[in-house]
């Protein structure tokens, strides 16, 4: 059996904290920015760390605000911070000059939990050549190159992303959605919409996050994009098989389910034998009766059973027969010439 080849992390993260807290004079100084910054474990609020260390929380801050400007201060004296900021800085000019600390840590140290996140973005903000965006309701915490993008520049440039996305209205190509922005390079664009919080991908195409097609939240979801990106009717056991092969989160689901989950949606209409397509196709919820009814009324007049036949066959995947018995065998219909039918209603 072969070993998985390790892959050595491109810096050594732990050992740079490490020795970059240590040029902290005051152990409750240290203790504050490991436990504001999570080096070492979850990140803490103000009011945990002055509980902690029986202080206010305004004291907290102050601290925390003192010690991280005399790091920047410091930026490039401070052990191991050129070597980072010159690995990070040519990281992003592949990434787009721009990228979420998650995809970033993965690229640097070769896992990406909280943790390795939390010592990441640290780093990067000591880094003088490099802003950090913050977390928040709009953005994931990400980084950048300063003379491209500082961060009023950066949440502009994200922020017109998003309006380009909403003015297209659908999900698309991010080389769409780049020249809707007026932003020169697709990859950059790209970066920056990975950034929002408004946004989200998937199979190459980018979209809010409340659309089902980039971001499917439940299986009914997840069975409209299959059918979409299908683009024509499917067993339900198909769109099982797909959903199960499928990049989606959670797609560990039952046949069973799927097809529970097609009944009760109005996106889905049942046109054959355990067939599904979805409404938006013109596609209407119903029985073979209750179509023929629809093709005689949209017709406006008696129609002859040979186009009866081929309308509704348009709209459901059945055998002529079953057209034919349905037309002749339900009172609803009646015969008003040779093989020509009209409602048996009609005036």
């Amino acid at each position: 059996m072969s070993e998985t080849k390790q892959i050595t992390p491109i810096i050594d993260i732990k050992q740079s904290i490490t020795d970059i807290l240590n040029t902290i004079d005051r152990e409750r100084e240290r203790e504050i920015i490991a436990r504001r910054f999570g080096l070492f474990d979850r990140k803490e609020t103000l009011e945990q760390i002055g509980e902690l260390l029986g202080i206010t929380r305004e004291r907290v801050r102050q601290l925390e605000k003192v010690v991280i400007n005399k790091l920047q201060t410091s930026g490039e004296m401070l052990p191991h911070i050129p070597e980072i900021q010159a690995t990070i800085v040519e990281q992003l000019h592949k990434m787009g000059e721009i990228n979420r600390i998650s995809d970033l840590t993965l690229k640097l140290i070769n896992t990406n939990t909280r943790l390795d996140q939390s010592r990441v973005a640290f780093l990067a903000t000591l880094c003088p050549k490099l802003t950090v965006l913050e977390d928040n309701d709009l953005f994931y915490l990400a980084v950048s190159i300063t003379s491209v993008r500082k961060e009023k520049q950066l949440k502009s440039d994200v922020n017109k992303v998003v309006d380009a996305v909403k003015k297209i209205g659908e999900p698309s190509t991010i080389e769409t959605i780049a020249k809707e922005a007026a932003i020169a390079d697709p990859k950059q664009a790209e970066s920056l919409a990975s950034i929002s919080k408004q946004l989200a991908t998937l199979n190459g195409r980018w979209g809010l996050i409340k659309w089902p097609m980039v971001n499917p939240k439940n299986i009914r979801d997840k069975i409209y994009v299959i059918l979409k990106e299908n683009g024509k009717q499917m067993h339900f056991s198909e769109i099982a098989k797909a959903i199960k092969e499928s990049d989606f989160k959670r797609n560990a689901v039952t046949t069973q389910a799927i097809h529970n989950e097609l009944i009760k949606d109005v996106r889905f209409v049942l046109i054959g034998r355990g067939i599904y397509a979805l409404s938006e196709w013109g596609y209407k919820k119903g029985t073979v009766a209750d179509i023929i009814t629809e093709v005689i009324k949209e017709a406006g007049q008696p129609l002859h059973r040979d186009e009866i036949v081929r309308r509704v066959l348009k709209s459901r995947i059945v055998k002529e027969t079953t057209v034919l018995l349905n037309l002749q065998g339900k009172s609803k219909f009646k015969r008003v010439a040779k093989a020509t039918y009209d409602l048996a209603d009609a005036e």
